[in-house]
């Protein structure tokens, strides 16, 4: 589980990032899972845009996506998640204490 202060860094490092997946009018399906799994494993640090024709709430799509793919929900504002997910083997961003 990530403290405070850990959200508040990735946040700020999730600032510069782009939008590495975008969920449409078909709302979560296992592409788009699959997708988020693979950004996760190599970035660590995801940003997600949902679109405007997603039917789904973005709050609901995040703590769905969180627990299906074992990650943890940094924030979520408006229509952008941004998720987090240490990679055990090749830890890219070290986190404060």
């Amino acid at each position: 589980m990530l403290s405070k202060h850990q959200k508040q860094f990735l946040k700020g490092l999730s600032n510069t990032l782009k939008p590495t997946v975008m969920i449409g009018k078909n709302g979560l399906t296992e592409n788009v899972l699959t997708s988020v799994k693979e950004s996760l494993l190599a970035h660590e640090l995801v940003k997600i845009s949902i679109l405007n024709n997603c039917e789904t709430k973005p709050k609901q799509l995040a703590i769905e996506i969180a627990s299906k793919t074992n990650s943890e929900i940094v924030c979520q504002i408006g229509r952008k998640i941004i998720l987090y997910k240490r990679n055990v083997k090749e830890s890219k961003i070290i986190l404060p204490k």
